[in-house]
């Protein structure tokens, strides 16, 4: 990515991230024998979706969804995600990564590299599915 991501964004694009490639990358971020402690071990819960109706933007209640959350510290530095399902290891795994990027440490780049690397993916699969659905678009002539 060329800019900067906000911390917002960065949790989102975690919380997308394939489970291995967090538990592999959360692993480097330990490896150099970095306290990390849990602060909010791994809690399943359900969480309300909401989604935006895009012609009139308004927002409503689509239902409730399984979801894990944790918190961590890392090198004193807090850390936070949150996941669909009840992945408490992937959850985990996800927390230390932003706290890895919170605190600056050297595998902060790492990070960002995964989380473009899931944008690059999410992209990819939205063109696939509108390029899927593009035949069946009906256009409306327009009457004078």
């Amino acid at each position: 990515m060329t800019h900067v991501l906000s911390r917002e964004h960065r949790c989102a694009l975690l919380a997308e991230a394939e489970r291995a490639e967090l538990i592999e990358l959360a692993d480097a971020c330990i490896a150099d024998g970095a306290r990390v402690r849990v602060l909010v071990a791994p809690e399943v819960g359900c969480v309300t979706a909401q989604v935006r109706e895009p012609v009139l933007a308004q927002r409503f209640l689509l239902g409730d969804v399984l979801a894990c959350r944790a918190e961590v510290e890392l090198a004193g530095h807090r850390g936070w995600a949150m996941r669909l399902g009840d992945d408490r290891v992937a959850v985990l795994a996800a927390a230390v990564l932003d706290a890895e990027v919170q605190s600056g440490r050297p595998r902060a780049a790492d990070v960002d590299l995964l989380c473009e690397q899931v944008a690059r993916r999410r992209d990819l699969r939205e063109s696939q599915e509108w390029a899927e659905l593009a035949p069946t678009v009906v256009e409306f002539e327009e009457l004078t």
